[in-house]
């Protein structure tokens, strides 16, 4: 039923319901088989079974683990203990929907989802601001971090760095990632976040703040971080954004012997996950199930998941991209609906009258 319901997935181009998968097979497959496949549970364990072989296949001791969240927006959905309200901060704004922490390995050029955790708002409280009840998880996201990265590493699973967005970089995250995991990191730091120069500063904290830093091109800074024992590197990237506009981006990581250049190199990977959340919305349909109780709706996104593994597979297969593949079927799909259209016309439009 995974195997069926991924590949219902990857063909849709509307709606995935249990309704029109049975239709998809001639009702063969049942509306009621598929609804009680939607009921089973999963969880992370599942995704790691589904992909360990393939990870075994591809692993490499300077794999990558990539880390980041997402919102797949569900503004007319019931509200429920994942489907809530999030802060996007992508967006500076509160959305309705559900929340999906990923943590996606690359190695040899290939991306895997091997672990993931849908938020759950679990406590009711009440907003002194405003008066309003709200939700809020139980589970901070760093604690989401660190337990999903002992779940890595309860599975083998080689790699040498950890990336993250800025939101991640959290001195508990560096330290647990460092000293727990005996792992390296590359994480941006925000521009005011405060660093000492040397260990005689931090011992007295004369901290300054990242942006007030003098740097040339390609310099590599040493600097220490409160909270955080061991030094790190710091770099400053320059770079144009698309409308035009500089954009600055300060980066550490633990690996004292790499140079700006491998810097730089290694944090671009993690752009590779914003394409597997694109993915996920646009080619995976992780948004467009109806489902509304909370274990449906976790397998249905459990489902567009694995649906990226057989994505990212024929991508590499075929050298196509994701978008690429997602177009072929649309093309594919019209060609056979024009040709279904032909032959219930066995005469010509223009000459033959319709009605006699």
């Amino acid at each position: 039923m995974l195997d069926f319901y991924s590949n219902y997935i990857i063909s849709s181009f509307d709606r995935v319901t249990a309704t029109s998968g049975a239709r998809l097979t001639d009702d063969t497959i049942s509306h009621d088989r598929i609804t009680r496949f939607l009921n089973d549970e999963t969880s992370s364990r599942n995704l790691w079974q589904h992909v360990k072989r393939i990870v075994r296949d591809i692993q490499s001791p300077d794999g990558v683990i990539i880390v980041d969240d997402t919102i797949i927006a569900k503004p007319h959905m019931d509200e429920n203990e994942i489907v809530c309200w999030h802060y996007d901060h992508q967006n500076g704004k509160y959305v309705k929907g559900m929340n999906l922490i990923s943590f996606l390995y690359e190695s040899n050029a290939v991306h895997l989802p091997v672990s993931y955790a849908i938020i759950e708002k679990t406590e009711l409280y009440t907003d002194d601001s405003t008066g309003c009840q709200k939700r809020r998880s139980s589970i901070s996201k760093n604690k989401y971090f660190q337990r999903l990265l002992r779940t890595c590493r309860r599975n083998n699973l080689p790699f040498r760095y950890v990336l993250s967005d800025v939101w991640y970089a959290s001195a508990e995250n560096m330290n647990f990632v460092r000293r727990t995991l005996k792992r390296h990191f590359v994480m941006p730091l925000k521009s005011n976040r405060k660093v000492a120069l040397s260990k005689a500063h931090k011992r007295v904290k004369n901290y300054v703040t990242v942006e007030t830093l003098d740097y040339t091109n390609s310099s590599l800074r040493t600097i220490y971080l409160e909270e955080v024992e061991f030094p790190l590197l710091l770099v400053k990237q320059v770079f144009t954004n698309e409308d035009g506009s500089e954009g600055i981006l300060y980066l550490v990581t633990s690996d004292t012997t790499l140079t700006y250049e491998k810097i730089i190199a290694l944090y671009q990977k993690r752009w590779s996950i914003e394409c597997y959340h694109k993915a996920l919305k646009q080619q995976c349909g992780v948004g467009r199930s109806p489902a509304r109780t909370m274990r449906t709706q976790s397998t249905h996104i459990h489902c567009s998941m694995c649906a990226f593994v057989k994505l990212e597979l024929l991508s590499k297969i075929t050298s196509v991209s994701h978008e690429g593949l997602k177009l072929n079927l649309h093309i594919h799909a019209i060609k056979t609906s024009f040709k279904y259209l032909q032959s219930l016309q066995p005469f010509n439009w223009a000459t033959k009258p319709i009605f006699a």
